[in-house]
């Protein structure tokens, strides 16, 4: 899949790729980061006119829902790059009456899959390549200027998971919360992704099962102290009560805003500042309301030994994720932030949307939430301190 990978550096930086299916080949273009000058040059190495390419979570966004899960879009005139930004992220935009839809093929489905994982806005910009441009098209891949990759390879890299972790290096960090305390880190494959687990206390003095935590990183919230979330509090609580506990492992992932990168986060973030919720807000930008892949947590866990564990999370989809792995999660404990002004309403978004298991902190601000099914042990009082 190597040729996969290096397609996930070339659209981060901003170029063309071409991606083929079978006999048929298209250029792509992330819509992030296009100029004019970028579009006229891939339609005129194609030989033939763009589409734009947008998910199904922009489509109903944008008032077409129902749609494929990449949807090929024909515009005459095609908009310039303003325009296509608009289309591609903007709230409000909308398509115009006369613009032709067709369900994606191969080619759409892994453009969209590959800026996806390369934590870039979900849109693209594709051209076939016409017949009487095969051989020029075929002379730029030769020269080095243009890389091509398959569609089917494209679409393994991105529903493989991770790939192949390697253990990079590792240290001894003193954390405030817990003073004995190791840093490892792991490289993902492709080396898009760095991950840490902090390995809290003495292995040989760990409980049988082995208290854990799944943070997604945030850098607003964690290093900066940022009140529209409870990220920062509930990653050093989760270190105190780990070091509480005995010891045991935080894994902190490199996902930020729920695996749709910073970048996209912050457009997030403005869109909620216009009225919307985190869920919501990210559908506008075209992702769905989790891109996070918890497989890392498992490779993560399974090189450290352990697969045995105490979960401290509020969030049943982590729960699901480790268990379909082979992780056996015999128990749950609560991890809990302060409800403030800034960040109630995404508490409750977490709640009603997410199914995450925040009775007791909303139920003691007057909001409902649903029981916590009884496939787990009962959750542990509520780590506030």
């Amino acid at each position: 899949m190597r040729q996969a990978e290096r397609a996930l550096f070339d659209l981060r930086r901003g170029l063309s790729i071409l991606v083929r299916d079978h006999a048929r080949a298209f250029v792509v273009c992330a819509v992030e980061g296009l100029d004019d000058a970028a579009a006229g040059e891939m339609q005129m190495l194609a030989g033939s006119p763009a589409r734009l390419v947008l998910s199904d979570h922009r489509l109903a966004a944008i008032g077409r829902a129902g749609a494929a899960q990449a949807v090929s879009v024909g515009l005459s005139p095609l908009p310039d790059a303003a325009g296509l930004h608009a289309l591609a992220w903007q709230r409000g935009a909308s398509l115009p009456a006369d613009a032709e839809l067709r369900d994606g093929g191969p080619v759409e489905r892994a453009a969209l899959r590959l800026l996806g994982r390369a934590q870039r806005v979900p849109a693209a910009l594709v051209c076939e390549v016409a017949p009487d441009r095969a051989a020029a098209v075929a002379a730029t891949v030769a020269s080095g200027d243009l890389l091509a990759v398959d569609a089917a390879e494209a679409m393994r890299l991105c529903e493989s998971g991770p790939g192949r972790l390697a253990r990079i290096s590792e240290a001894r960090v003193p954390l405030a919360e817990a003073e004995n305390s190791r840093f490892v880190l792991f490289r993902e494959a492709d080396g898009v992704h760095e991950h840490v687990a902090i390995v809290i206390g003495e292995r040989a003095n760990w409980p049988e099962d082995v208290p854990v935590r799944l943070h997604s990183s945030c850098l607003t919230g964690d290093l900066f102290g940022s009140l529209r979330c409870d990220c920062g509090e509930q990653l050093r609580r989760g270190v105190a009560a780990i070091d509480a506990l005995g010891g045991g492992v935080l894994l902190y992932l490199s996902q930020e805003g729920r695996g749709i990168g910073l970048a996209n986060k912050l457009r997030a973030y403005g869109l909620q500042d216009e009225g919307l919720d985190t869920i919501d807000a990210d559908q506008v930008i075209g992702f769905s309301k989790d891109e996070r892949d918890f497989r890392i947590a498992h490779e993560m866990l399974d090189e450290l030994g352990i697969d045995r564990i105490l979960l401290l999370t509020n969030n049943p989809s982590k729960v699901a994720a480790l268990q379909k792995a082979g992780i056996h999660v015999v128990g749950r404990r609560a991890i809990y932030g302060e409800v403030t002004a800034q960040n109630q309403r995404y508490l409750r978004t977490k709640a009603s949307r997410h199914g995450h298991w925040l009775n007791d902190l909303l139920n003691e601000q007057g909001e409902p939430g649903d029981d916590e099914p009884a496939c787990l042990p009962a959750a542990d009082a509520a780590h506030r301190a």
